[in-house]
């Protein structure tokens, strides 16, 4: 259920913020429809998916006008942050992304649920959604990385190739009164620990500092998020105030 755009400017940015987080990573993943690697992950990620889209909905709602944010805004407009714009790849690398980045919102969310501000709510019912897309991430990641030589390497690649984009998670979201640090420190415990279970490494490239990613937040993204971008907004554009 959608709500009416808020009157705070710092709710409506830090709705915007994680609005267009579960809005893209939604997009990326309904890219896998029909073509995943077998039917009930077909199905599993198009719910992941879903549940994606229904955040991004009652957050974008508080921000504006949902569908004109969605499909009537310029790239530097967004600002979800780079990880959950990286192509799918293959499987491994949607796992990958999924492992990152669920486990960062499961944390998040549980964290706004017990706080009591004005995304409690929204936070509590998503928190348990969100669980889910954890757990599912953390069992392909042991599955693969536990696996055969092939699916170990290919998986032992995706963490390593997104790890940079990993250290944006944590950069203040305007709006949002949580404190980076503990978070970050339960995100790479949790995911040090699956990563040890599923016998991979735990990258260690950079995820903050000068030579990592991470600027989406301001309105930056890289190359593959325009070309996503068009296609997810082409019809909408190309039919201006059509109704269905």
């Amino acid at each position: 259920m959608t709500g009416r755009p808020t009157t705070d400017p710092a709710l409506a940015a830090a709705a915007l913020a994680l609005g267009d987080d579960a809005l893209i990573l939604s997009q990326r993943l309904g890219e896998w429809a029909g073509s995943a690697p077998v039917l009930e992950e077909e199905v599993a990620l198009a719910n992941i998916a879903l549940d994606l889209l229904g955040q991004a909905r009652v957050l974008l709602s508080l921000a504006g006008d949902e569908d004109e944010l969605a499909f009537l805004r310029e790239e530097r407009s967004f600002r979800n942050v780079q990880l959950v714009e990286q192509p799918n790849g293959d499987f491994a690398h949607t796992i990958a992304r999924q492992l990152y980045f669920s486990t960062y919102q499961h944390l998040l969310y549980g964290q706004l649920a017990t706080g009591g501000g004005p995304l409690a709510g929204l936070a509590a019912k998503a928190v348990k959604e969100v669980d889910y897309h954890r757990d599912h991430a953390e069992h392909w990641t042991l599955r693969l990385g536990d696996g055969t030589p092939d699916s170990h390497d290919r998986m032992q690649r995706a963490c390593d190739s997104l790890w940079r984009y990993t250290g944006e998670l944590f950069q203040p979201v305007e709006g949002l009164d949580i404190d980076p640090g503990p978070l970050e420190d339960a995100w790479l415990a949790s995911v040090t620990s699956v990563l040890d279970r599923a016998t991979l490494t735990v990258p260690s490239g950079p995820r903050t500092g000068a030579w990592s990613a991470g600027a989406g937040r301001q309105g930056i993204h890289t190359e593959p998020f325009g070309r996503m971008l068009a296609e997810m907004q082409h019809l909408h554009r190309s039919h201006p105030g059509a109704t269905w």
